[in-house]
C-alpha cells in the first residue's frame, strides 16, 4: 500500500491516530476477561428476569388494578381513571400486547431502579461539591449528545446481545437528566433554611436526610420522570440487540412491512408512557397541592384510613 503524503491543506487523509485499532482492543479485552464481565452480566440478567417473572405471573386484571390503586395513590381519582382507560386499551391493542408489556415495563424498572442508585448518590455528590460538579458535567454532556446508536458497539462487544444489553445501553442514555436535577435539587434548597437546621444542632446527615432531600423532592422526582421517558424511548432502539418486548415487536414489524404490528407496538409504547409519566407527575405533587397534608391522607390508603377511623 501507497503511503499516503503529508499536505498542509489536507492533513486528514495522511494521519491515522490509530483510534479503529484502539477500539478493537476493547473486544479482545472482553474476551480475555469474561470471568470478571460474566458475574455483572448474571447480577443484570437476574433482576430482569425476576421482575419480568413477577410482573407476567399476575393476572392481567390484578396488575390492572395494583395500577390503578398507585395511580389514585400518587395522583388522584383522575389520574388514576386515565390508567385504566389506558391500561384497558393496552390490553385490547391485541393478545400478546400485555405480555410484551409487561416485558417492556420489567426492563424499564430496572433501567429506572439501577439509574436511581447509581444517579442519586452522584446526584447529591454534585449538588454538595463544585469540583465534581464541574469534572461531571462534560461528561454528562458527552452521554446525552452522543447518537444512542453509538452505545450499542460497545456494549454488544462487552456483554453480548440480549436484555442485560439493553438495559445497560439504556442506563448510560437514561442516567444524565436523574444526576442533573438532583443536583439542582440539592442546590436549590434555601440556604436560610439550611443555617436553621444547623443552628437546632442537626449534624451534616440529618440536614441532608432531613432537609435538604425533603425539599429537594419534587425536583428529583421530575428526574426520574425524565429518565422512564428516555428509557421507553431507548426501548426500539435496544431491540435491534435482541431487546425483547413491545420495541421489538416494532423493529420485526418494519422489517416485514407489516403496519398492523408496528401499530401495536408503537401505541403500547405511547400508552406506557402515557401510565408511567402521570404516575411519577404525581408522585412529584406535595399533599397541600392534592388538598391534604401527608401521603397517606389521600388515595386508597386514606380512604381505608378514614373508614376504619369511623369503625
Amino acid at each position: 500500500m501507497a503511503e499516503t503524503q503529508f499536505s498542509i491543506l489536507d492533513p486528514f487523509s495522511s494521519v491515522d491516530l490509530g483510534l479503529a485499532q484502539s477500539a478493537d482492543g476493547v473486544k479482545q479485552w472482553a474476551i480475555d476477561n469474561r470471568g470478571v464481565i460474566q458475574p455483572i452480566k448474571n447480577f443484570f440478567n437476574d433482576m430482569i428476569v425476576g421482575i419480568d417473572t413477577a410482573l407476567n405471573a399476575v393476572p392481567p386484571m390484578i396488575m390492572l388494578l395494583i395500577m390503578v390503586l398507585i395511580a389514585w395513590q400518587a395522583g388522584g381519582r383522575r389520574v388514576a381513571i386515565l390508567v385504566a382507560v389506558c391500561m384497558f386499551a393496552l390490553g385490547f391493542l391485541s393478545p400478546n400486547a400485555w405480555g410484551l408489556a409487561m416485558t417492556t415495563l420489567a426492563i424499564v424498572i430496572s433501567a429506572v431502579i439501577l439509574c436511581f442508585i447509581i444517579g442519586l448518590p452522584l446526584g447529591i455528590l454534585a449538588g454538595k461539591n463544585d469540583r465534581f460538579e464541574a469534572g461531571i458535567r462534560p461528561v454528562l454532556d458527552t452521554m446525552q449528545t452522543i447518537p444512542a446508536f453509538v452505545y450499542l458497539v460497545p456494549v454488544v462487544m462487552l456483554i453480548g446481545i440480549g436484555n442485560v444489553s439493553g438495559v445497560i445501553v439504556t442506563i448510560i442514555f437514561a442516567l444524565p437528566p436523574l444526576i442533573r436535577l438532583t443536583s439542582l435539587g440539592i442546590r436549590g434548597v434555601n440556604p436560610s433554611v439550611v443555617e436553621a437546621a444547623r443552628a437546632f444542632g442537626a449534624n451534616p446527615r440529618q440536614i441532608l436526610f432531613k432537609v435538604e432531600l425533603p425539599l429537594a423532592t419534587p425536583t428529583i422526582l421530575a428526574g426520574v420522570n425524565q429518565t422512564i421517558m428516555l428509557s421507553l424511548s431507548m426501548v426500539v432502539i435496544a431491540s435491534m440487540i435482541s431487546v425483547k418486548g413491545l420495541g421489538n415487536e416494532v423493529l420485526r414489524a418494519m422489517g416485514r412491512l407489516d403496519a398492523g404490528k408496528a401499530l401495536v407496538g408503537g401505541l403500547g409504547i405511547v400508552i406506557l408512557a402515557v401510565v408511567l409519566d402521570r404516575i411519577t407527575q404525581g408522585m412529584g405533587q406535595s399533599g397541600r397541592e392534592r388538598g391534604h397534608r401527608h401521603w397517606w391522607q389521600g388515595g386508597p390508603v386514606g380512604a381505608v384510613l378514614r373508614l376504619a377511623g369511623k369503625n
